[in-house]
């Protein structure tokens, strides 16, 4: 109970502060994005968060609108993507399409350390124990699974069927950690994930 109040005082603040200060990077971003191509400039996707509850994950926009992933049925991103746009090519490798989570952060839906949220049609991949351990918990925007595959799109790019890689070779390993996460979690673990993870953005 300590644990998550802890952990949802430090979201909270931590996300109002990144927020006040990242507001001109924000809108440095966005307006790149609409001069580069058309669309809005926010991309949302269903995710499945706390107590499998479905919200919607907010990101940078970084592909084309008509051939989006949700309408081109691809709901993963790989190599050298035709979708993906000039500027959403910059932000995904510098990880500036995430920014837009602190909001999901700020209004609860996440946290800042967690697993990684998946759309339905991957959850449907977790046995019902691997369901009930991993979504006790909030999600977040980063873990010990998103440092491990920060290049994943550059794996799934050299498999032969990206999405059955991602599915039988990606995902259980994940789920792994995701879970190892969720069982050994705490304020001072979440904080050296943060550090590991800027270091290695930066």
């Amino acid at each position: 109970m300590l644990n998550s109040f802890i952990k949802r005082s430090f979201d909270l603040i931590a996300s109002t502060i990144a927020l006040f200060i990242l507001w001109p990077l924000f809108v440095v971003i966005a307006i790149w994005i609409k001069l580069d191509s058309k669309g809005p400039v926010f991309f949302k996707q269903t995710r499945v968060g706390l107590n499998e509850k479905n919200f919607e994950i907010l990101k940078f926009r970084s592909m084309s609108v008509p051939s989006s992933a949700q309408t081109a049925g691809l709901l993963i991103t790989v190599g050298l993507d035709a979708r993906v746009t000039k500027s959403g090519a910059f932000i995904r490798k510098t990880k500036l399409d995430e920014l837009p989570q602190l909001m999901n952060v700020w209004l609860g839906t996440m946290s800042i350390v967690g697993p990684r949220p998946e759309v339905p049609k991957y959850i449907a991949c977790y046995t019902l124990e691997q369901k009930k351990c991993v979504l006790s918990v909030k999600p977040g925007i980063t873990d010990n699974a998103s440092i491990a595959f920060r290049d994943e799109n550059d794996i799934l790019g050299r498999a032969l069927d990206a999405e059955k890689a991602y599915i039988e070779e990606v995902l259980p390993i994940k789920i792994a950690l995701y879970i190892d996460y969720v069982k050994n979690n705490s304020f001072v673990k979440d904080i050296q994930i943060i550090l590991k993870t800027i270091s290695i953005l930066f």
